[in-house]
């Protein structure tokens, strides 16, 4: 890691790795010049962190010449002005350590409505942004078409002792094949458009601060690797799949798949605080289906990753990725009874 900071030009006085996400590694460094974030970004995932570090560039010029007060996580360039920096196979990136703190987990609907409502203002603000320049960093990653084909292709050449214990699953799966009908209707309308969208929009990828009156406001919206072209429907449909239950993807416990009907009321007038003007009315009639499309995919995902042994997800358990997907249909059972 020294390598890596001496490329800065830093008088590193601490660093310390930060146990948090699952895909970059983190470090918090601490120099006579000020804190910093270091992350070396996971090029497994990633294929092209070039792709990643020129989206984040771009946008930052964008923001600086047109918002010059929003906060956003501006890349810190090395002695010779690279942002990006390779060392022994690995690719490493620097920000400035902005004062805040992530959520682990969603607690309460006023949580809800500040994180959506930074979501909802990244969107907003980049409407004028270049779209064209925008590359994307990790291919059909929302393309719910692709990811029910590769759901068939599972069922036919997957693990035969997974697909006949998954009999249920598989035919619930199979039965809401017109989530993935709707999906392609929508993207296809002449009335939706593609965005700057962030693509992942857990709570932890918003930083929040407490104000002097003691109420939690969200301050910035972080983890940008995933940002590319989109549809509105990725960033409130994340938000619903990972906010709206109380207990995580994880939970083997059925009965505890819950979904918080005012915490969807947050997401939404969160959302919309930005996105009225910016959606049209087309689009406004599926901002339900955000949280749909999203849940069921994953279901179809994990659920794929399951009679394929594990190849993508991996598991650290037998049968973790088959306890995930039953999860993410019970959300989505729970989910639709909102509508």
């Amino acid at each position: 890691m020294e390598s890596i900071f001496n490329k800065y030009g830093w008088d590193v006085l601490a660093y310390t790795q930060l146990h948090q996400g699952l895909i970059n590694n983190t470090f918090m460094v601490v120099t006579s010049q000020g804190e910093f974030i270091v992350q070396a970004v996971n090029h497994q995932i990633f294929k092209d962190p070039k792709a990643i570090d020129d989206n984040i560039n771009h946008i930052s010029s964008y923001f600086k010449k047109r918002y010059p007060d929003y906060l956003f996580t501006h890349l810190v360039p090395t002695s010779n002005g690279a942002t990006l920096v390779e060392w022994e196979g690995k690719y490493y990136r620097a920000f400035h350590k902005i004062e805040g703190y992530a959520l682990a987990a969603l607690e309460n609907e006023q949580q809800a409505y500040e994180a959506a409502n930074q979501f909802g203002l990244f969107t907003s603000q980049l409407k004028g942004y270049n779209i064209g320049s925008l590359k994307i960093t990790l291919p059909d990653f929302h393309n719910l078409l692709l990811r029910y084909q590769q759901f068939l292709n599972a069922i036919q050449n997957g693990n035969a002792a997974r697909i006949n214990e998954s009999k249920e699953a598989i035919a619930y799966l199979q039965n809401q094949s017109k989530i993935a009908t709707q999906y392609e209707r929508f993207i296809g309308h002449k009335e939706v458009s593609l965005r700057v969208t962030h693509h992942d929009t857990k709570i932890s990828n918003v930083l929040f601060k407490k104000e002097h009156n003691g109420l939690e406001k969200a301050i910035c919206v972080i983890d940008l690797d995933t940002v590319m072209p989109g549809y509105f429907i990725s960033d409130i449909g994340d938000m619903c799949r990972t906010c709206l239950c109380a207990v995580s993807e994880e939970e083997a416990n059925l009965d505890l798949i819950q979904v918080d009907a005012k915490k969807w009321e947050a997401i939404q007038k969160g959302y919309m605080n930005h996105m009225q003007t910016e959606l049209s009315n087309f689009e406004h009639d599926h901002l339900f289906f955000g949280g749909t499309f999203m849940i069921y995919m994953q279901a179809l995902r994990f659920l794929t990753d399951y009679l394929n042994n594990d190849t993508y997800y991996g598991a650290k358990y037998e049968g973790q990725n088959y306890v995930r997907a039953l999860n993410q249909i019970r959300l989505l059972e729970v989910y639709q009874k909102l509508a």
